[in-house]
């Protein structure tokens, strides 16, 4: 479990994904990624989770803006 939350941390940092990409390339639940992250991840490699977090925060503010523009193509028809 150690070494799936440094290789989730890893990838969202190299590919500022999301959480949901994340657990999409590794084939586990949203769940279990917010779990290591958030959880696990900070007793073992502080460093690596501040890093982490910060993509994650970015994320979380963008989040508004992702889904009125997945909104838009879905009434606009593109």
């Amino acid at each position: 479990m150690e070494q799936r939350a440094c290789d989730l941390a890893v990838y969202i940092i190299e590919n500022r994904a999301t959480v949901r990409d994340a657990a999409g390339k590794f084939g586990i639940s949203k769940s279990t990624v917010h779990k290591d992250i958030s959880e696990r991840l900070p007793h073992f490699n502080r460093s690596l989770y501040l890093q982490v977090k910060e993509v994650l925060d970015e994320n979380k503010a963008q989040r508004h803006i992702r889904g009125g523009m997945a909104t838009r193509r879905k009434y606009k028809g593109v």
